[in-house]
């Protein structure tokens, strides 16, 4: 089981299925920054706050020539309606091996009401231009979040 990066530790390499068919890998984000954002479960109360609030502040991400990018363990076909029902405007990757999730350390054991279960750690990552962790949310509270991280999106240049 591999730790959640570290800030100045190089990205873990991946590529995924991504909504609407293809696929999404960090290569395809080289030279630009990329908020790498980690989600339990699409069209959930928390994971939809969460992804409206980043698809709000799209336009400021782009003009932080930063993109962003969703993951989580859902189906291609459960990304696709979830993008499709609240209009997001950024990519969303689907891990359902959870190898990609494994390698970046949030695929881990939770528990709920005493009963233990395997799931994905809410996180968030800023990854630099030169494909470097450049700052870290582990056990993200939704609320203000997204605007948290443009503004070290806006910082980091």
């Amino acid at each position: 089981m591999s730790q959640f990066p570290e800030a100045g530790a190089k990205a873990p390499p991946f590529s995924l299925a991504r909504d609407g068919g293809g696929t999404v890998a960090l290569k395809d984000f080289q030279g630009r920054k990329l908020v790498l954002y980690f989600y339990p479960k699409a069209n959930t109360t928390g994971c939809t706050k969460e992804a409206i609030a980043f698809n709000g502040l799209k336009a400021a991400f782009a003009a932080a020539d930063t993109d962003i990018l969703g993951v989580s363990a859902d189906a291609v076909s459960a990304q696709d309606k979830f993008k499709a029902k609240y209009d997001l405007a950024f990519p969303l990757g689907s891990d359902p091996d959870k190898a990609m999730l494994e390698a970046y350390g949030v695929w881990v054991e939770k528990s709920m009401y005493g009963r233990k279960y395997m799931g994905i750690e809410r996180a968030t990552l800023l990854i630099g231009r030169d494909g470097k962790v450049a700052r870290t949310w582990p056990k993200v509270k939704v609320a203000g979040h997204a605007e948290e991280v443009l503004k070290a999106a806006q910082e980091l240049g």
